[in-house]
């Protein structure tokens, strides 16, 4: 037997009009956690490789996590200590600093990203995803070094959207467990 939920007039069979005005209370918004100094050099020290980059890139960037996940090896400017930002909170794009103490290990993340991508054109893997029409508007720019995710997945799998095997951006899920992992052992009384 299907029920059905009933609205408070078909319930109460009569018309309250001045109900019509009333709206729900809101939860208040969490405010957000914030570390100190102390605190984040602590976290830091408990990461390593990829996660400690991509964490030192959010701390000192202010970057969101999917904004440098789907940062490209064209979107850093190494030599104006600078990040570019494509369709960022709002869709808009937007830039931010490079902290200098950063510059060294990204241009050898860049160069990862290169030995990568040179791996990924041998073994005829296909060109890496490009936003909205640039696929049809360039179709070889997927083939460039620019184009690469800067920190790319560590194994190439099936694009949900087009069936693809290729490779993406390393998956948030990853970098999160990390932090989890990080957090318990800097021994903190921070929420996880």
């Amino acid at each position: 037997m299907l029920t059905q939920s009933l609205s408070w007039r078909e319930v109460l069979a009569i018309d309250l009009p001045w109900l019509d005005r009333i709206t729900r209370a809101k939860k208040p918004p969490r405010p957000p956690v914030v570390l100190s100094t102390t605190e984040v050099q602590r976290l830091l020290a408990h990461l390593e490789g990829t996660h400690h980059l991509v964490a030192s890139l959010l701390y000192g960037s202010r970057l969101r996590l999917m904004e440098a996940q789907r940062l490209r090896v064209k979107d850093v400017d190494l030599d104006r200590l600078e990040i570019t930002v494509r369709s960022g909170k709002g869709g808009k794009d937007r830039r931010t600093i490079l902290p200098r103490p950063l510059v060294g290990p990204l241009a050898q993340q860049i160069n990862r990203v290169a030995v990568f991508h040179e791996r990924d054109v041998r073994n005829g893997l296909p060109s890496v995803y490009l936003p909205h029409a640039l696929a049809r508007k360039h179709p070889n720019a997927g083939r460039e070094l620019g184009w690469q995710f800067l920190f790319p997945a560590p194994r190439p799998s099936r694009d949900p959207r087009s069936g693809v095997v290729r490779r993406h951006h390393l998956h948030s899920a990853n970098f999160q467990r990390a932090i989890k992992k990080a957090v318990r052992a800097a021994e903190t009384s921070w929420p996880l």
